[in-house]
């Protein structure tokens, strides 16, 4: 909304110095000073509500150290991190943008799918929460959504150069050529570490013959429910220590906001030789607010944790992440970008295919880590929470930079 008030002081009143509104960077700045003022000041708030509320965590005794005293902790923190988000994005992003539409979305039907989950855990006493098939059921809904919009709607589209020749002088065509850029709709996405790294998903369906362009949407949609459904999930799995699945979260984050602010600036995909994504830099601003409401939640969930963001906030930050990376034409990146969350999801995967087969084989299941998700395997070695969170955002720093890196190595 104050976008659009200085807007109109910059070119209604001419009243100097309110253009600075319109530059993606400067409301990016202010977003995620904005969102991390909201997260630490009135996240202390939020807390107090919800120890006052005895809304506290009830944690299942899992034979780890310390775990006992966590017990009554309170959760739903996720809250803090969904509404120090949307409160700057709201007052300063452009929010008739199709992808600043989609995200908000996505934050509150996540947020409201964790919610409920967190709600039957701590009122209901069920520690089980939301039923598995239900969790499924709004994840795929979210999937369709974002499938449905990305295909469909007119905004969404790519430029690309297409090149014509010209004639610059009267009756003489030349043999140089001018390069025109047009905006189309498309389902490519790049695929990392090549040189012509574009893919089109519709491609998938050339065998069925002519025309097979214009039923793209059958494999586009559904693969994006399997990428919010696993990210989500993986999200969801990791967010089991103090600290862990907001640290991690926030560096993805900041790589992808890379992505986003030079996807959708004409200058910098020119000299990447990356696609051009119209209106998707205006993520960069939604980011940047994600990105502050993550580090000031981390504030207070940093070990020991006064708080846990409960299935409110994870499920809540792995559909963002999702949506974020399907909308710049990441998504093939996630497995580097989201590699804790990936390591995570494979390790309960493994850890549970495995059981199955040896008690099936030999009698009696056995198993490869010695607790999955992986940072409980790490706890069960004896290392203490501090030192397995900083290790997990080290190998997540890296994995970042080797994301950002993908720009020019290829």
């Amino acid at each position: 909304m104050l976008y659009y008030f200085f807007e109109y002081l910059d070119k209604a009143l001419d009243v100097p110095g309110t253009g600075v509104f319109q530059y993606i960077t400067f409301r990016s700045a202010l977003a995620i000073i904005m969102s991390l003022l909201l997260s630490t000041i009135y996240g202390k708030r939020v807390i107090g509500f919800l120890r006052r509320q005895q809304i506290g965590e009830t944690v299942r005794e899992l034979g780890l150290e310390g775990q006992t005293q966590k017990a009554g902790t309170p959760t739903m923190g996720g809250i803090i991190i969904i509404f120090s988000t949307l409160i700057p994005v709201f007052l300063l992003a452009k929010l008739n943008n199709i992808y600043i539409i989609l995200l908000i979305v996505s934050m509150l039907w996540m947020g409201l799918i964790g919610f409920l989950d967190d709600y039957i855990k701590v009122f209901k006493k069920d520690k089980e929460g939301l039923k598995g098939i239900f969790k499924v059921i709004g994840q795929v809904g979210l999937g369709v959504i974002v499938g449905v919009t990305l295909y469909f709607h007119p905004d969404v589209t790519v430029r690309k150069e297409t090149k014509i020749p010209t004639k610059i002088e009267v009756g003489v065509t030349q043999n140089t050529i001018n390069p025109i850029s047009l905006e189309e709709k498309s389902t490519a996405t790049t695929i990392p570490f090549f040189k012509n790294n574009e893919f089109d998903y519709a491609e998938l369906l050339a065998w069925t013959g002519q025309g097979y362009e214009n039923w793209a949407w059958l494999v586009f949609i559904p693969i994006v429910i399997f990428i919010i459904t696993a990210v989500s999930n993986g999200a969801n799995l990791t967010d089991g220590i103090d600290g862990l699945a907001a640290g991690t979260s926030a560096i993805s984050v900041v790589a992808l906001g890379v992505f986003t602010f030079v996807s959708g600036n004409i200058i910098f995909s020119n000299y990447l030789n990356i696609m051009f994504i119209p209106n998707s830099g205006e993520m960069t601003v939604f980011i940047a607010a994600f990105v502050g409401a993550l580090v000031g939640f981390l504030w207070y969930n940093s070990y020991p944790a006064a708080v846990f963001m409960g299935d409110t906030g994870s499920l809540t930050i792995g559909g963002v992440i999702a949506v974020l990376a399907i909308a710049v034409r990441k998504e093939m990146l996630i497995p580097v970008i989201c590699g804790i969350f990936l390591a995570e999801n494979l390790s309960v995967v493994l850890q549970v295919a495995y059981f199955k087969y040896t008690k099936k084989k030999y009698g009696e299941g056995r198993r490869i880590f010695l607790m999955s998700p992986l940072h409980h395997h790490y706890q069960k070695k004896g290392y203490h929470e501090s030192k397995i969170v900083t290790r997990f955002w080290i190998v997540g720093i890296l994995l970042a930079i080797v994301s950002i890196v993908t720009l020019k190595l290829r």
